[in-house]
């Protein structure tokens, strides 16, 4: 046995026969032995206590617990003596047991604990002991598990039986049960009443489509309650009859109807589970497979019979429901409504015509003061037609055509509008190419029903086929036709009387701006002509221009450019030449009813003759490959240039002179020289100058040779003489004034130039600046004429300069005739200088 609180080990047995001691010495009558037996519940996995006898005022002194379960011998469970207290080994299987003041106490209960205890124990009781019996029954009760359901088929067909059951592994009996059922779509359970059967087995018999859903078990006992997880139970059935559905929901006897071009979606509804499969045929041929077909913008092709099959797939079963549709279609395009002149111009016959579709289209004439649901005339298929009175009818009424067809839920209309033009009729008149034919032309456009048109002549005889806004009269074209009249009638339901206009055929007239047209020679003459004659300028007249010698001016000659419009034509003669483009121009004008002509006078004056020219300077420059001309006019004259020629001057003997050449031409009106390059230094050259206008170049000027350039070294020679003169006399000054101050360096020298007197010197030098002073009076002394000082000379500084005679070269202006080189001029310089 385990023990509890004793102080040591040992004691525990001697504590078993502690009750016969005690009873040994004091005998115990039966009278005073307490027994007690009674009967105490526990829950499996909870805690119970069994209590020893009844309840005292104190714990007895010694107990002792005892188990029997079932049919074997009892077991020490616990004994225990004030604080002492031991536990038997194989207690364990009874739950944790504890002993606390003779009550036994059993947590996490076992179920191997229900049985009978017995409790013996020694109660203090006025100074004696009491032995005391308790015999204890526990009832252990097990709690009730999760329970589960078990179908007898997870799918089962309408119609068949089916059960399920609702198990559970433990639980105390007696157990309840209980059921429920929820929908497939997890909707509220609810208790399956009258679905067959109740407890631990629920009967379906025969399982129907209600039945297919989630069902649950409910398990309790006296200590708990546990319900199961759901389990789902399917009903497999159908496929059932389908039902079509049409969109738009257009019903017709014995089917459907759709409008062309509409969106059309068949729906197909058959109840089976699983759910159906579904196939559509058109006309017997499968067209699609799915629930709904959508027939985007039917066709009229796509009408006849609709049949959704059904098929279940799980059952291989299969229903079917066919519907017929008809599609409707309008006729193509819109109505058209047209207005048209009948008997004998006096009414207006309003047609409408709108044909094909299916079925045809309903139409019906509204006039302007009815209302749709009045119409002019009766209804009619496809064409309506009514009768208006032109005289009764006001100008610009208005009349509708209105058609309705089943495809057109807003119907379709037209309309048009009685009236007439305003204005009046046009006339014109032309002529086929070659003037063959003459063609009269009449319009009037516009109005309804249109105007119609009839040509009649002066005598108001008709002539051919009246016509519609434009008619065209053919006559062939002789010169009868000129001066005729020709008149154009209009008639109109709507007008009492209609208007006309008239034409008069005629030859055309001829206007110039100028009969007489001037012009200097080489300058443009421009001839202008034109015709106007009223309608008949409408004749398409020919116009044409002739030369002074009766010749055709036409387009593409060089001299002569036509300018031409409809009823005009210009001629201009270019680069006129005197005398031969002088004379008179015809211009002609032809149509289909005759030829008219206009004569204009042509007259070209000449130009005055230029000046006459002469040169006034021709030189040569110093390379002698360009020379410079000037020259000047004589007289008055008209003058637009300048022309310069050249050739060589000297030829062998026995040669002609060669070809003059343009030297420079294009010459300003105003230039009077010119400098002329690419000469040849070794050849001479002649050269003379034309004055021009437009036309004529004038006399040549006088033939002249350039002459040679001037000597230019005379200046150069003088310049450098007159430098190096000044540059001598500075060096001479500095050198003397240098000497002069500085006496003692240079005593010799300075003796000899200061203190020297000269044969004309009048007193002695005795200062330096003395010196300084008479040789500046003798630098400034004029040497005699023919005198030369010699180099050397100790009388002074003396410097002469002396110029040989220079001629005066009077500059030609050119050479003379026949002359080639100027004679050389020779000049000599002369410089003396004295350092």
């Amino acid at each position: 046995m385990e023990r509890g609180r004793g102080p040591s080990p040992r004691r525990g047995p001697w504590i078993l026969l502690l009750l016969p001691a005690l009873a040994g010495g004091q005998p115990l009558v039966a009278s005073e032995v307490g027994y007690e037996e009674r009967a105490v519940t526990g829950v499996r996995g909870q805690a119970v206590e069994l209590s020893c006898g009844t309840v005292a005022s104190a714990p007895p002194a010694v107990v002792f617990w005892s188990f029997a379960g079932g049919s074997g011998p009892p077991r020490a469970v616990a004994v225990g003596s004030g604080q002492e207290v031991a536990v038997a080994a194989g207690a364990g299987t009874l739950g944790r047991v504890t002993l606390r003041n003779g009550t036994l106490e059993l947590q996490e209960l076992r179920a191997a604990a229900q049985g009978r205890f017995l409790c013996q124990g020694l109660f203090p009781q006025h100074g004696r002991l009491r032995v005391g019996y308790a015999a204890i029954l526990l009832r252990v009760l097990v709690p009730v598990s999760k329970p589960f359901v078990r179908p007898t088929a997870a799918a089962a067909a309408e119609g068949t039986a089916v059960a399920l059951t609702c198990a559970v592994r433990e639980g105390t009996e007696p157990l309840s049960f209980s059921w429920q059922h929820r929908e497939p779509r997890r909707g509220p359970s609810a208790s399956p009443a009258g679905l067959g059967g109740s407890g631990a087995e629920l009967r379906l018999t025969p399982a129907n489509r209600s039945h297919a859903g989630w069902y649950a078990c409910t398990v309790g006992n006296e200590v708990n309650n546990r319900t199961s997880e759901p389990v789902y139970l399917d009903i497999v059935y159908g496929p059932d009859e389908p039902a079509i559905s049409v969109e738009p929901f257009s019903p017709e006897q014995g089917g459907f109807s759709a409008g062309e071009r509409e969106d059309v979606v068949l729906s197909c509804l058959a109840p089976s589970n699983p759910p159906s499969r579904y196939i559509w045929l058109h006309n017997g041929s499968q067209v699609h497979v799915g629930q709904t077909y959508v027939i985007a913008a039917i066709a009229r092709a796509q009408a006849g019979t609709y049949t959704c099959l059904a098929e279940n797939t799980h059952l291989q079963t299969r229903t079917q429901a066919t519907i017929v549709l008809t599609v409707y279609y309008p006729p193509a395009g819109s109505p058209s409504c047209s207005a048209q002149a009948t008997s004998d111009l006096q009414e207006v016959a309003l047609r409408c015509r709108w044909m094909g579709g299916f079925p045809p289209a309903r139409l019906r004439w509204v006039g302007p003061q009815e209302k749709e649901e009045e119409g002019v005339m009766g209804t009619s298929l496809s064409m309506a037609t009514s009768i208006q009175p032109g005289a009764a009818t006001r100008n610009g009424s208005s009349f509708s055509c209105l058609a309705s067809h089943p495809a057109l839920p807003q119907g379709a209309a037209c309309g048009t509008t009685l009236w007439v033009p305003a204005g009046g009729p046009s006339c014109a008149a032309a002529a086929t190419k070659g003037d063959e034919y003459v063609m009269l032309r009449c319009w009037w456009e516009g109005g309804t029903p249109p105007v119609t048109l009839r040509w009649r002549d002066g005598g108001d005889q008709p002539l051919g086929d009246p016509s519609s806004s434009t008619t065209v009269l053919v006559l062939s074209a002789d010169g009868s036709l000129g001066g005729r009249d020709f008149v154009c009638a209009a008639t109109h339901p709507l007008l009492a009387t209609g208007p006309e206009c008239r034409l008069r055929l005629e030859v055309p007239k001829l206007e110039a701006e100028r009969s007489e047209v001037a012009v200097l020679e080489g300058g443009e003459a421009r001839l202008a002509c034109r015709h106007s004659g009223g309608n008949g300028d409408n004749l398409g007249a020919t116009l044409v221009w002739y030369d002074p010698k009766e010749r055709e001016v036409t387009p593409g000659l060089a001299k002569y450019r036509l300018e031409q419009g409809e009823t005009w034509v210009n001629l201009t003669v270019g680069d006129t030449e005197w005398p031969g483009d002088g004379g008179t121009y015809r211009c002609t004008a032809a149509n289909a009813v005759g030829t008219a002509s206009l004569p204009v006078r042509l007259r070209v004056d000449r130009y005055p003759a230029p000046p006459n020219v002469t040169i006034s300077k021709l030189r040569y420059t110093r390379a002698r490959t360009e020379v410079r001309l000037e020259w000047r006019t004589q007289g008055a004259g008209n003058l637009t240039g300048f022309v310069v020629q050249r050739r060589q001057a000297k030829k062998p003997p026995r040669q002609v002179p060669g070809p003059w050449e343009t030297a420079a031409g294009d010459i300003e009106p105003h230039s009077r020289d010119r400098r002329l390059g690419g000469l040849d230094p070794a050849v001479v050259y002649a050269f003379r100058v034309l004055a021009v206008n437009h036309r004529t170049a004038g006399h040549p000027s006088e033939v002249q040779t350039p002459a040679e350039p001037p000597f230019e070294a005379y200046p150069a020679v003088m310049g450098a003489a007159v430098v190096g003169m000044l540059v001598a006399t500075a060096a001479s000054l500095l050198a003397m004034r240098w000497v002069a101050h500085h006496r003692d360096t240079l005593p010799r020298l300075h003796d000899l130039l200061f203190r020297t007197a000269s044969p004309s010197a009048q007193e002695p030098m005795a200062t330096p600046e003395d010196a300084e002073t008479a040789a500046s009076r003798e630098e400034g002394a004029a040497p005699a004429p023919g005198d030369r000082a010699a180099p050397g000379t100790g009388t002074g500084t003396h410097r002469a300069m002396s110029l040989g005679a220079l001629p005066h070269l009077a500059e030609p202006l050119s050479a003379p005739r026949d002359v080639t080189e100027d004679p050389p001029v020779n000049v000599t310089i002369t410089v003396t200088a004295m350092p």
